[in-house]
C-alpha cells in the first residue's frame, strides 16, 4: 500500500504523521473516484496543506519528489480534483515540468482544442499546459516565462503546480508559487539530501509547506491496518 504523510519540516522530525493514500485514477475518466477511507485521507491532505497553514490562506502551491523514479502527477491531479469538488472554486492544475511529458498525456486526460490554452477536466477544474506559460526554448527559463507562471497560477482561486523532480531549475520555478510540497520516497530518500533540498528552498526564499512520504509498505494486510 503507497502511504503518504504530511509534515511540517524534514530534520530534525519524528516520524511523519500517515494521513493519506494516492488513489488510481482510472485511464480513459479523470473523474474516476474511489470511496471511503481513502477519499477521506484525500480530503484531510488538502485541509492541512491549504487551510490550516497559518493565518493566511495558501492558495498556489508546487509539488516536487526528491527521487527521479517518484511521480507526482498522480498526487497533484487527486489534490486538484479534491479542491475543485467543493464546488467553491476555480482550480488549476498548471503543467510545470520541462523535462517530463507532458502532463495531460501521463494521465491519460483527453487534450484540449489548442495546445497553449487551459481546458476542463472536471467541474471547476482546469488543466494549463506548460505551452501557457512557456516559450519556443524549453531548455531556458527566462524572467518573462517566469512572470506568465505566477501570472497564470493566478487565474485560479487555487492552483496546484506539477514539477519535475528537485534541482535548481525546480528551485528557480518554485518562486512563482507560495510554498512548495516535497515528496520523499521511503527507504530511499536519505534524511541528509532531504535537508540539502530543504536548505536550498530557503535559501531561495521558497517556503516548504510540508513533506510527503510515498511507498511505505506496511507488513499488514491494509484492510487491518485501517481497522487497528
Amino acid at each position: 500500500m503507497t502511504t503518504l504523510g504530511l509534515t511540517p519540516e524534514i530534520a530534525p522530525v519524528p516520524e511523519p504523521q500517515r494521513i493519506t493514500s494516492i488513489r488510481e485514477v482510472a485511464a480513459n475518466s479523470v473523474q474516476s473516484r474511489v470511496s471511503g477511507t481513502e477519499e477521506e485521507q484525500i480530503q484531510t491532505l488538502v485541509q492541512q496543506l491549504f487551510f490550516k497553514q497559518g493565518p493566511l490562506l495558501v492558495r498556489h502551491v508546487g509539488f516536487a519528489a526528491i527521487e527521479t523514479q517518484t511521480p507526482t502527477s498522480r498526487l497533484c491531479l487527486e489534490v486538484a480534483l479534491a479542491l475543485a469538488e467543493s464546488g467553491s472554486y476555480d482550480v488549476g492544475l498548471i503543467d510545470a515540468r520541462l523535462q517530463s511529458a507532458p502532463l495531460h498525456t501521463e494521465l491519460n486526460i483527453p487534450a484540449g482544442n489548442r495546445s497553449e490554452a487551459s481546458w476542463l477536466i472536471a467541474d471547476r477544474l482546469w488543466l494549463a499546459p506548460r505551452r501557457r506559460w512557456l516559450d519556443d526554448n524549453a531548455q531556458r527559463v527566462w524572467d518573462p516565462g517566469l512572470t506568465r507562471l505566477r501570472s497564470l497560477t493566478l487565474e485560479f482561486d487555487f492552483s496546484i503546480l506539477c514539477f519535475d523532480p528537485v534541482s535548481w531549475l525546480t528551485t528557480r520555478l518554485s518562486q512563482t508559487c507560495q510554498g512548495m510540497v516535497i515528496l520523499l520516497t521511503a527507504n530511499k530518500t536519505r534524511r541528509l539530501v532531504a535537508a540539502q533540498v530543504q536548505e536550498q528552498l530557503h535559501r531561495a526564499r521558497v517556503p516548504l509547506l510540508g513533506t510527503v512520504l510515498v511507498d511505505r509498505r506496511f507488513p499488514i494486510p491494509s484492510r487491518l491496518y485501517r481497522n487497528l
